[in-house]
């Protein structure tokens, strides 16, 4: 039976509909990467301008004085090292203390392993804004308020439910075979859970690092309350002094401090990018 020379409209409707869909897909994505490039854009440009303002432009003559005005040991300098040490010493205690709770809750079978898991998921739920009055009271009561070691300890603390429910997802996709090999050769449980599950979990402790080590960096609200002198404060707090009274505000040295502000969580994704891509380096370990 010989075919039709010309489609019916209804076949010559359907490829517009899909271009139009696929036109308005693309503006959508178009307008969204805009919204989220837009800022990153005014910042990178009002870093480079001494008169900056609110408006996205590029500068009439590119100069380096507003990194030149920050970079000094009271602006810079001082809360960046306070902040690697706040949220670098939480971000290790985190990652720790996930890995020695994950463990058991992945591989031992329990009645209140789910409701505990319930509960962490539900914790990490609670704003920190709700706890911070009692927080605040109990450092005083202890002596650890305006301590570094202190604050970090409560952002430890805040971060560990969801870093153990992350850890244990990740721990669960470890074989027992291979557990259980390195048992047969004498080897104890720590031995297991350093030689052998966390070595070939790297991708998911990195995961947990990195996340760790973002949410501390970036929080604001915990070392505002925890820490009274000004030499204690971290960069996240620091960066408040460019809003000055009256709404005035130091856009280009405000740019420029937020570039060095972001750098080392940069740095730290780039140091463990290669280690999230590896997957889990079994490669036939439980073969044979």
């Amino acid at each position: 039976m010989p075919l039709p020379r010309h489609r019916p409209p209804a076949l010559r409707r359907a490829p517009r509909r899909g271009l139009r869909r696929r036109l308005a897909a693309d503006a959508g994505l178009l307008l969204v990467a805009a919204a989220f490039a837009t800022p990153l854009v005014w910042l990178v440009l009002s870093s480079l301008d001494a008169g900056a303002t609110l408006r996205v432009r590029l500068p009439k003559t590119p100069t380096l004085t507003n990194f030149s005005a920050v970079l000094t040991d009271e602006i810079t300098f001082t809360p960046m090292l306070n902040s690697l040490l706040i949220c670098g010493g939480a971000t290790a205690l985190t990652v720790v203390c996930a890995a020695l709770a994950a463990y058991p809750l992945s591989r031992f079978r329990s009645r209140f392993a789910r409701p505990y898991l319930l509960t962490i998921l539900f914790s990490t739920c609670l704003p920190v804004t709700a706890v911070m009055v009692p927080v605040y009271g109990l450092f005083v009561q202890v002596n650890l308020i305006d301590t570094r070691y202190g604050t970090a300890l409560f952002l430890a603390a805040a971060q560990l439910p969801f870093a153990i429910w992350l850890m244990k997802n990740f721990m669960d996709g470890v074989p027992r075979a291979l557990e259980e090999a390195a048992w047969t050769d004498g080897a104890s449980w720590p031995q297991t859970l350093l030689r052998v599950i966390l070595p070939l979990m790297g991708p998911g402790v990195g995961v947990v690092a990195i996340y760790t080590f973002i949410m501390m960096w970036g929080n604001f609200f915990v070392p505002f309350m925890l820490l009274l002198s000004p030499e204690q404060l971290p960069a996240s707090v620091s960066i408040f002094n460019f809003f000055g009274n009256y709404g005035a505000i130091a856009f280009g040295e405000l740019a420029a401090f937020s570039i060095l502000y972001s750098t080392p969580v940069v740095l730290l994704y780039v140091l463990i990018s290669r280690r999230l891509g590896g997957g889990f380096a079994l490669g036939g370990a439980v073969k044979g």
